[in-house]
């Protein structure tokens, strides 16, 4: 069965699917930002879980006889 289209069905078709490309877009920004802030908070973790460790366990200097 061949389906045939106006242009007006075309032009709905191309307006929704504008549409649903930036709705996408929207979305990839938002999770782009959200990427960054969790780079950020794992980077600050890591720096505190760094600095925690060497409170606990600091490096001892070895003396050179």
């Amino acid at each position: 069965m061949i389906r045939r289209y106006t242009k007006a069905d075309l032009e709905e078709i191309v307006s929704v699917q504008l549409e649903n490309l930036n709705a996408m877009h929207d979305l990839l920004s938002i999770m782009k930002h959200q990427n960054e802030l969790l780079n950020g908070a794992n980077k600050k973790l890591k720096d505190e879980i760094t600095d925690f460790k060497q409170k606990l366990y600091p490096t001892r200097k070895r003396k050179i006889k």
